[in-house]
């Protein structure tokens, strides 16, 4: 999305989240994270991280005026940007939000000079791996990580 799309559609314009986003970051995490509990056999990591610490860390930014209906969570590493978490309220699936975020998570790891974004998905979770690659990504590895069967994406920049 443009910047003039950006401007005519406030609802699609990133921001980072605030202490009073909380509660918010954690309904829309939940929302998008809850159906893959019964597949993948427990919570996905997102559903169990520290949202109020992660806000006040800055790694979090969300989307929605004046109700959050999607966030990322990311964190600048040494040559990369990791997203953590890409979460979208299923009430706004099919308007443009993941994309818009996707997006933003790119110009982010930009401004900040990283040359890459990696990423890592659950091996059930098969979603995302039909849209992970539309967007850019590539395989990096599949690895089991405790309790978690995932396969590592990156995408350079």
């Amino acid at each position: 999305m443009n910047e003039e799309a950006r401007k005519a559609d406030p609802g699609l314009r990133v921001r980072p989240a605030v202490a009073a986003d909380v509660p918010a970051v954690k309904a829309v995490t939940d929302a998008a994270y809850r159906p893959y509990i019964a597949r993948i056999g427990l919570a996905p990591q997102p559903m169990e991280a520290d949202h109020a610490a992660n806000v006040a860390a800055g790694l979090v930014h969300v989307i929605g005026d004046p109700d959050v209906i999607g966030l990322v969570v990311v964190e600048a590493r040494a040559g990369h940007l990791f997203l953590d978490s890409i979460a979208v309220h299923p009430d706004a699936h099919g308007r443009g939000v993941g994309r818009r975020l996707l997006g933003f998570v790119d110009e982010h790891a930009r401004a900040l000079g990283l040359p890459e974004v990696r990423l890592y998905t659950h091996a059930l979770m098969r979603e995302n791996q039909e849209i992970y690659p539309r967007y850019g990504y590539e395989v990096m590895e599949r690895r089991v990580d405790g309790p978690y069967d995932r396969i590592h994406y990156r995408k350079r920049l």
